[in-house]
């Protein structure tokens, strides 16, 4: 009986001991589970990385979109800088200024004291545009003695742009009839614009007469070129 007793204790010990070391395997297999699941999740997160890159790689293949409406900005600018260069270029490649298109007045500008008498021819552009112009004006005073043509004098500079609506002048110079005789008396002007053909007859509106001779440099109508006017004298 106590034989009996023994050989179950001895079973009961064996039972023990083995459900110890299958317990052992266990938490040993447990153990190495969460090692895998952790190299998973790393995996996860390369997968995860691989992902966002790609993704990155998507938002840069859209990308170009802004990039090419930033290319459309800078035609823009282009276009903005080649129209600021198209309209320079307009008002330097003006027509140019045409007797139908000027109006043409005089203005006497004689000061007491001045050596000479002067005065003044003005060309107002009236033709609805700017207009270029250039050199001198054409004068030709007519007497009773004969037509006396200005001589011109001075340099004649670049071609200018005239404004619609805006004037430049001419400057005349002419000499003085001091002689106390009638001398040749002037009766009209004949006013020709710069590069034209067709001119304008216009009323004298300075000192009336000229002396009979004009022997020296001093002595002759000149004309200035455009702008000149005030500089005569």
């Amino acid at each position: 009986m106590r034989a009996r007793k023994l050989t179950f204790a001895a079973l009961a010990l064996a039972a023990g001991l083995s459900l110890t070391a299958c317990q052992n395997d266990d938490d040993a297999a447990g153990q190495s589970d969460p090692s895998s699941g952790s190299s998973a999740s790393a995996a996860s997160a390369s997968g995860g990385g691989s992902d966002s890159g790609g993704s990155d790689q998507a938002d840069g293949k859209e990308s170009p979109a802004p990039d090419s409406a930033g290319s459309d900005s800078g035609g823009s600018s282009s276009g903005g800088s080649s129209s600021g260069g198209s309209g320079g270029g307009s008002s330097a490649k003006g027509g140019k200024c045409t007797t139908d298109g000027l109006k043409v007045t005089t203005t006497n500008t004689f000061i007491d004291g001045d050596r000479d008498g002067s005065i003044a021819v003005g060309l107002t552009n009236i033709s609805g545009a700017d207009c270029v112009i250039s050199g001198f004006v054409g004068v030709d005073l007519k007497t009773n003695a004969g037509t006396i043509s200005a001589t011109r004098k001075g340099d004649p500079g670049d071609p200018y742009t005239l404004k619609n609506g805006k004037e430049i002048d001419s400057n005349v110079s002419y000499p003085l009839n001091k002689t106390g005789g009638s001398g040749v008396r002037i009766t009209g002007l004949v006013v020709t614009p710069p590069n034209e053909t067709k001119s304008v007859t216009l009323a004298w509106p300075g000192e009336s007469s000229l002396p009979a001779g004009d022997g020296s440099d001093g002595g002759k109508v000149t004309v200035g070129p455009i702008g000149s006017a005030g500089q005569g004298g």
